[in-house]
């Protein structure tokens, strides 16, 4: 199995990590093991990322009981249940074929599993044949509680193609946000971006920019976005249970001394208040998270 393609490799040699990535690299596996099944079986939610039938690519929240996704044998993972109506990923997880990047997060306690791969239509849901799979490290994560489960919901509230007063608010107060990427030389992938509030920057209705964090120096999602420049986010609002859905296209920014941040134009947004949605407490951050940077970077 190849873990990296060119994009990822060329990015970790530019920051000087390509060392460090091969290492990290061998905890990349095609195989769900025990503990990571029992992990998925566990959790209420899981972010799917993919593109839709237009070709833009859009980061996607399912939920369920604990155990609507579990591992099938060692190879895939099935998610019974699909997305809510509306949602703009709704056709790709109905599609046979389609790429699919998953990652599943708790946040109680900050931990991650990802699994990429190639969706299969099944009765009353999907699967995905895994094609990579790992766990992340909880950098950057606060730790949250549930709260309740919200019955009632109007579904989504509006649609356009750029940011409401309201939308941009919420990027603004956002700790965390998700992030779909997809290549052709690797497939789709999800991963997870959490910082201070404020660690997103509104520039305009239709730009935002974020600094990009060490992380586990595999540079999947910067490795995607050097071949594709299309990107999917997904800001939950945790208390709330509200959805962000942006779709646009980003490119990575590097500057001196190893800084680095993504640029996002935003192209299509969705928000939305789903029945059957969860609440989550308030956030215990970690108790050194990344300072916020302002200024310019080179472009």
């Amino acid at each position: 199995m190849e873990r990296y393609h060119r994009g990822s490799v060329a990015v970790q040699e530019r920051v000087g990590v390509r060392a460090l990535a091969e290492h990290v690299g061998r905890s990349i596996g095609s195989e769900v093991g025990e503990a990571a099944a029992g992990f998925l079986a566990r959790q209420p939610h899981l972010v799917v990322g993919a593109a839709d039938a237009a070709g833009r690519v859009w980061a996607s929240l399912l939920t369920g009981p604990p155990g609507f996704v579990r591992a099938d044998g060692r190879g895939r993972i099935t998610v019974t249940g699909g997305l809510p109506a509306g949602d703009p990923l709704a056709g790709a997880l109905a599609t046979a074929g389609t790429g699919v990047g998953t990652i599943a997060l708790d946040p109680r306690t900050r931990r991650r599993m990802r699994v990429d791969g190639t969706l299969a239509v099944l009765p009353g849901g999907f699967a995905v044949e895994a094609e990579r799979v790992f766990a992340n490290c909880p950098k950057h994560l606060g730790k949250r509680g549930p709260v309740e489960l919200v019955a009632e919901g109007p579904g989504v509230v509006w649609r356009g193609t750029s940011l409401t007063a309201r939308a941009a608010s919420a990027v603004r107060g956002a700790d965390t946000f998700f992030i779909a990427t997809t290549a052709a030389e690797h497939g789709a992938e999800a991963s997870h971006r959490g910082g201070p509030p404020g660690f997103v920057e509104v520039l305009s209705a239709t730009e935002l920019v974020w600094p990009d964090y060490a992380g586990n120096a595999m540079f999947l999602t910067l490795g995607n976005l050097a071949l594709d420049g299309r990107a999917g986010l997904l800001f939950p609002d945790w208390e709330g249970g509200g959805l962000l859905q942006i779709a646009g296209r980003a490119r990575t920014e590097f500057g001196e001394g190893g800084e680095r941040r993504v640029r996002f134009t935003v192209e299509a947004a969705v928000e939305s208040l789903h029945p059957g949605r969860l609440r989550w407490s308030a956030p215990e951050h970690p108790p050194a998270g990344p300072p916020v940077h302002r200024g310019s970077t080179t472009r």
